[in-house]
Formats: C-alpha cells, sequence, structure tokens
C-alpha cells in the first residue's frame, strides 16, 4: 500500500466512535460525520439527532464487563446494569481520553455518499458541502427507522386512541390512569410493559409469537458473565442454558405467554428481571396477538376484547442507509449480505461497523471490527477472494437460516464470543495472506 486511506465515518454512536479509535491510533486519518451535537447515538436520551431509542428509565441489558471497550473499562462505581446516561457519560469519557473529539464534525449530517468513477467516495452533507475520501465506514445504527405492524391491523385507522411506536415511548407519565396494550416480546416490549403496570389502569402484553425471556441474574451473577465457550456447539451450551434458566423463572407459558415455537436459541433471547414479577401480581396481562382495533377497544387472536387507550407497537426496526443510492447499498427485508458483517464483496473501500446482532452487546464486536479495518487500511491484512468471500457468506447464510426462526429481526444475528473467536481467526489468516502478497493499493 503507497499510503494510508482518507476514510469517513458515517455515526459518532458506540460502534463508530470504536472504529475512528481504532484508525486515529493507527496513524490512519479519519474524518467523523454525527447528526448530533454529541457522541453515544442510541444511548443518548433526548438525542438531538432524533434517531436515539432511549427512554428515561432505560437500563443496559447486558453487564458492564461485556459491554466495555477492553481497553477502556467503565467505572468500578458503576451497577452492573448501568443507565443510558452513565452509559453516554462513558462514551465521553472515551472520546476524550484517545483524543478523538476533534475528528468528529458534530451536527453534520451525510445527505448523500456517492461512488465515483475512480471508486473514491463523494460525501454530501446536509449543509450542502462535499467532501471525498478513499475509505469509508458505515456506522449509522439500526435501531432508528421504526418498523410498523405490516400489514396494518385492521381497524387502525378508526381506532381513537393513540398509536405509538416504542421508538417515540419516553416514559410512563402519559400512561397514567389509561388502558394500555403492548405489542410485542422483545426487551423494549418487557421495559415499556413493566413501567406502564405502574402507573396505567391496565396493561396488557400481546405476543405475536413465544419468546424465551431471561432473567438478568443467574446464581447471583449477571447471566451473561457465566462462563461461556466458542468450542462448546450451541445444541449443548443452549439446552444446559434453557435447563437452568427454567429452573430459575420457569417456562413462559406458566405466565400465560404463548409458548415458544422454537428451542432456546433459535431465536434472539429477551432479557428481563422484572417482568415475571409484574405478571404474577397481576399488574400486566399477557394476550395473545392482536386481531384488529375498533373505535376504542383492542380485539386479540382468541376473540377477547379489552378497552385500550394507547397501543405501543414495540415491532422492531428497518435496516436503511438513506445515505445511498439503493441500487448499489440497500437492505430489503432487513437483508444484506457481508463478509463477516464487514466487508460488502466488490467493494474494498466500504465496510459496516455494529450491524450485527449479537446476544450481547453489540460495543466490544465493533471495537474488534475497527482494529480488522485498521489492520486491512494499513495492508497488514489482505481480504481473501471475492468469490471466498461470497462463498463464505453463503455458508454463514445457511447456519443462521437453519439455526434462527424465520424473522426480520434474525437476518444479522451472531454469537458473542465465538464471533470474536472466529474473527480473530480470519484476521490472522488475512495476515499470512498479506506476508505472502502484501496489497499494493487499497481495492476500490
Amino acid at each position: 500500500m503507497t499510503g494510508l486511506p482518507k476514510t469517513a465515518v458515517i455515526g459518532a454512536g458506540s460502534s463508530g466512535i470504536a472504529a475512528a479509535k481504532a484508525l486515529h491510533e493507527r496513524g490512519i486519518a479519519v474524518d467523523v460525520y454525527e447528526k448530533s451535537d454529541r457522541v453515544g447515538g442510541n444511548w443518548v436520551f433526548g438525542n438531538s439527532n432524533g434517531m436515539s431509542a432511549a427512554y428515561r428509565h432505560l437500563h443496559i441489558n447486558t453487564s458492564r464487563e461485556r459491554m466495555q471497550y477492553a481497553d477502556f473499562p467503565m467505572p468500578e462505581s458503576y451497577p452492573d446494569f448501568p443507565r443510558h446516561d452513565q452509559i453516554a457519560a462513558y462514551f465521553d469519557a472515551y472520546v476524550d481520553h484517545f483524543g478523538l473529539r476533534d475528528r468528529i464534525r458534530f451536527e453534520t449530517g451525510v445527505e448523500r455518499a456517492e461512488r465515483r468513477p475512480d471508486g473514491t467516495w463523494e460525501l454530501e452533507t446536509d449543509a450542502g458541502e462535499a467532501e471525498r475520501y478513499d475509505m469509508l465506514l458505515v456506522a449509522n445504527g439500526h435501531h432508528w427507522d421504526r418498523r410498523w405492524p405490516e400489514p396494518a391491523f385492521p381497524g387502525a385507522d378508526i381506532f381513537e386512541g393513540v398509536q405509538m411506536h416504542a421508538h417515540a415511548y419516553v416514559d410512563n407519565d402519559a400512561l397514567r390512569d389509561e388502558d394500555v396494550v403492548v405489542l410485542g416480546m422483545g426487551n423494549s416490549a418487557m421495559d415499556i410493559a413493566v413501567e406502564s403496570s405502574e402507573v396505567a389502569a391496565n396493561t396488557y402484553l400481546a405476543a405475536r409469537r413465544g419468546a424465551w425471556i431471561i432473567p438478568k441474574y443467574l446464581f447471583g451473577r449477571p447471566l451473561d458473565t457465566l462462563a461461556t465457550s466458542p468450542r462448546v456447539p450451541f445444541t449443548v451450551g443452549g439446552r444446559l442454558l434453557e435447563k437452568l434458566v427454567t429452573m430459575q423463572v420457569g417456562r413462559p407459558e406458566q405466565l400465560g405467554l404463548p409458548k415458544p415455537d422454537h428451542r432456546f436459541g433459535q431465536a434472539h433471547p429477551t432479557i428481563s428481571g422484572r417482568i415475571h414479577d409484574r405478571i404474577q401480581h397481576g399488574a400486566v396481562t399477557p394476550k395473545p396477538n392482536i386481531a384488529r382495533l375498533h373505535a376504542d377497544e383492542v380485539e386479540f387472536a382468541d376473540g377477547t376484547r379489552v378497552h385500550a387507550d394507547v397501543v405501543i407497537y414495540c415491532t422492531g426496526y428497518k435496516i436503511t442507509f438513506p445515505f445511498f443510492d439503493e441500487d448499489l447499498i440497500s437492505a430489503p427485508d432487513n437483508h444484506i449480505e457481508l463478509f463477516w458483517r464487514v466487508f460488502q464483496p466488490g467493494i474494498g473501500n466500504l465496510a459496516f461497523v455494529g450491524l450485527l446482532q449479537p446476544l450481547g452487546a453489540v460495543m466490544p464486536l465493533a471495537e474488534a471490527q475497527g482494529q480488522w479495518i485498521a489492520e486491512y487500511l494499513r495492508g497488514e491484512y489482505r481480504l481473501p477472494s471475492e468469490a471466498a468471500m461470497r462463498e463464505h457468506i453463503a455458508r454463514d447464510m445457511r447456519a443462521m437460516r437453519e439455526r434462527y426462526v424465520s424473522s426480520k429481526r434474525h437476518t444479522i444475528q451472531v454469537d458473542f464470543d465465538e464471533y470474536l473467536f472466529r474473527l480473530a481467526q480470519e484476521r490472522r489468516e488475512g495476515a499470512r495472506r498479506a506476508a505472502v502478497a502484501p496489497p499494493e493499493r487499497l481495492a476500490t
């Protein structure tokens, strides 16, 4: 490689700053574009960019030990599961500690990222300015573009109450003394149903399908800190964890929730330390999927109807890249094919960071991705051939289809420990390829 490429990063959330840090410390010129006035992305409550899904009383669902960056531990004064403001402060401290703040262009959104005939990228900002880069890293997140029920429920157009997506939820003040229906079985649905139950007249939790709900603690420790090994087959580790969890909290159907139609680990599990208690005390009433809406009622699939003032849809998000031409890069039905969830075959100067859904936190994975990309840009790592990358992607997609239930939620799923372990192997293999045949220039 004849020179280090000038690089742009879109997004200064937890993934973008980790990637920028990896490049910055390796001497690679990097500019980070951030629509907000501060770093932290989704973890900034009331973020000025309007993209954050954080609500007032949000706490992380993965422990700080498994969420923190490897070379910048969270303060020991933090609880096992910190609040959103503590996490946001941690990201601020990270940026300042590693001298990244002056590399970030705050309140500057990327309106368009266009690939020029010579292979370089031209970025046009919302201020009308344009600049070219040799390499582009995309870290715009995947929890901001709301996915509503598709198709809309019959009667949604005549319902006289409030219909909102979980992304718009702030706190339970607006739910006081109301009849509330929460649709979903993910983490947000559990959190919102619990918060609603504290002030609402009635809270109903409607499920489109069954899900495994795991507690935050097991044997007095955060569950995600229990010993795991990527060498242990999932069929062994998953079955053991299923037995331990059911011994601790029982099975979902014992709470009146739908019985999962899959084994433990074949869908992204839901983490909640409080929903069991709220259901068992009658503060949250489980219901099947919504069948239709009436003027002031919600009818469920079993034919029962309840009065409703508010319906909250916890139905997930779409993976979108509004700055790309869809013919170049898009993710229809949340499907995008990337080598190790990072590189697009055939476009050597484009990489994605944090575009995955682990059982655990994204931050350590994005940190490893950033280090990998830095090695690539410095010529210390060489990608396999395009054909080999596509073969790897095909195998990965087959494995994901075989393991997980079919859902738009399971298109970017990875196992936390296995991903880090296998990616480390790939980085070593790529280093050997680079030693044998050093790259002469960044492939564009």
